[in-house]
């Protein structure tokens, strides 16, 4: 099935033939055969195995035989030169072919990715590009980064700013000395190492006075230097940086300078009270060097942090800000929605750890501290004792509540005791699920479906779901539990409601099933629970009615 991008937008000159052309014909005939060459994405040539090829739906093995050696130098024959960064091109097109080398340098595999210029594609933040602020994407490779910022390149140079990209791969303007057409009136300069890349951006700059600098891929913490350089001299940034989301960002230490930095203050006795926090905090050292920061989710889904010193400033605080999520429907419209920060960045390289931003952070910056190394992140540092835990009895005036037993599943046992004391909650550790009153977990056990925690549900056992596993996630719920309340209450109820959605589709009584309309997080845990099931999902419906019709594939 085609892509809904595909059908608002136009491809301009992919060249597929000029790739095709480099693969032996019964590679080639085989893709062919296929006829799906508008959704191809990748070809895949290892040595000694057989040949794939990656498409938007998947991946298909193009023979049963291997490759052979003799084949793999035909292609790279037909290839220009691989640089530093063991890529190449073809003249004049946007194909990147990456090879891969064995300990004499010579080549057992290449990735050979279709490069296409796809006019359009930057009509989901174009208000953003035209308005002249400085967006930074993230994404997961193949997502549409690097379509994109071309996109945007073409579309600047077109409303007669000077326009220089900083062409690292050759990945923006294509192989060869002429840039490929898709980068409109837009100039190009090639990089002739990639460790070379922070001296040409800021060459960019001094030598040919643009307007726009167009970057794909800042890694190093000598490139965000530049990119601070470049945006304090009043020029637009658009580029692209390692990293699927702002998470990624903020728990990066080379890269965090692009976000203003973090660094670790301590307040005053006086001024802690005020705030109700610890009295050492994180906090942001200096502006962002970019305005907007667009997560790339899919080819129809992008979320948008538009107020991005804010938003860094909000969840180093703690606090779940709201992201701007933009989708892209069948018919090309743009439709917007609002989706919790805190739900996107845990989804992200969090997820894996069970541990919020602040945890990761402060437990690097305490690592920092006790090597001498300071506990800032990014530029400069900080010399500040590393952070420490609250304690002390229960707070006056709180009250204990009935007694209640908790079986804490996948949770910290020693924040679950510190949360305990904090809150002087009246509730006790069960040792087995039979024991308990609630269960408390996380999401990401709670996707896992463990037995411990079926047979809760069996037993009708009060579910507590948490977002992060952090002391102040326990009060939270300790809190409202002492009052009588979970926190959790809908979000138990809508995944009850997948679940029997799925056991009816299981069982042959409905080939498809339209869940009750709830909001972005809830939606997302029902996506993931219905794909666990091996089923498919959609979204439908607009805001506040949007909801998931689960259906089989």
């Amino acid at each position: 099935m085609a892509d809904p991008l595909s059908q608002r937008q136009s491809t301009t000159g992919d060249d597929l033939e000029l790739l095709l052309s480099t693969l032996p014909a019964a590679i080639r005939h085989a893709i062919g055969d296929l006829g799906d060459e508008t959704n191809l994405l990748e070809i895949v040539l290892d040595l000694g195995r057989p040949p794939y090829a990656r498409y938007l739906e998947g991946e298909v093995v193009l023979r049963a035989t291997e490759v052979t050696n003799a084949e793999l130098q035909l292609v790279v024959a037909g290839l220009g030169e691989f640089g530093a960064d063991n890529r190449a091109g073809i003249p004049r097109t946007l194909h990147r072919i990456a090879c891969i080398r064995n300990r004499q340098r010579g080549v057992v595999g290449l990735t050979m990715r279709v490069g296409r210029a796809v006019t359009g594609s930057v009509a989901v933040i174009e208000d953003f590009v035209k308005a002249g602020a400085s967006i930074l994407l993230l994404g997961r490779p193949g997502v549409g980064k690097t379509t994109i910022l071309r996109e945007a390149a073409r579309v600047l140079a077109e409303q007669g700013k000077r326009v220089v990209i900083v062409d690292t791969s050759n990945e923006i303007g294509g192989d060869g000395d002429i840039p490929h057409a898709g980068i409109g009136r837009a100039r190009r300069m090639q990089v002739e190492r990639p460790e070379l890349q922070h001296s040409v951006m800021v060459e960019a700059v001094e030598n040919h006075m643009p307007e726009v600098i167009v970057i794909d891929e800042i890694g190093t913490e000598l490139e965000a230097q530049a990119a601070r350089t470049i945006a304090e001299r009043g020029v637009q940034l658009v580029a692209t940086a390692h990293g699927n989301t702002l998470a990624n960002l903020m728990l990066n230490p080379t890269l965090v300078d692009l976000i203003g930095g973090i660094q670790t203050v301590t307040l005053s006795d006086e001024e802690a009270r005020r705030r109700g926090t610890r009295k050492s905090v994180l906090e942001r050292k200096a502006p962002p060097t970019f305005e907007a920061l667009v997560e790339i989710q899919s080819f129809t889904r992008v979320a948008v942090h538009s107020d991005l010193d804010n938003t860094v400033d909000a969840l180093l605080r703690g606090e779940s800000v709201a992201a701007e999520i933009r989708e892209v429907d069948d018919d090309g419209d743009v439709h917007t929605s609002t989706d919790s920060v805190e739900s996107v960045v845990s989804d992200g390289p969090l997820g894996g750890f069970d541990m919020s931003i602040n945890d990761v952070l402060e437990r690097r910056s305490a690592a920092m501290s006790k090597m001498g190394n300071g506990a800032s992140f990014g530029n400069g540092s900080s010399h500040e004792a590393p952070l420490r835990r609250r304690t002390g009895s229960r707070p006056r005036n709180q009250s204990a509540g009935p007694h209640q037993k908790v079986y804490p599943l996948g949770v910290s046992l020693s924040r679950l005791r510190e949360a305990i004391r904090e809150t002087g909650a009246n509730v006790s550790i069960a040792e087995r699920v039979e024991e308990a009153d609630v269960l408390l977990t996380l999401r990401a056990a709670f996707r896992r479906r463990p037995p411990e925690l079926r047979l809760a549900e069996s037993r009708r056992l009060p579910v507590v779901v948490l977002k992060h596993n952090t002391v102040l996630q326990m009060e939270k719920s300790l809190r409202a539990l002492s009052k009588g309340s979970s926190p959790n209450d809908t979000v138990t109820a809508a995944l009850s409601e997948a679940e029997e959605a799925i056991s009816q589709i299981h069982s042959g009584r409905q080939s498809a099933v339209d869940l009750t309309p709830q909001n972005p997080y809830i939606r997302k845990l029902q996506h993931q629970l219905a794909s666990d099931q091996a089923l498919e999902s959609v979204s439908k419906g607009r805001e506040p009615n949007r909801r998931v019709r689960i259906h089989a594939g």
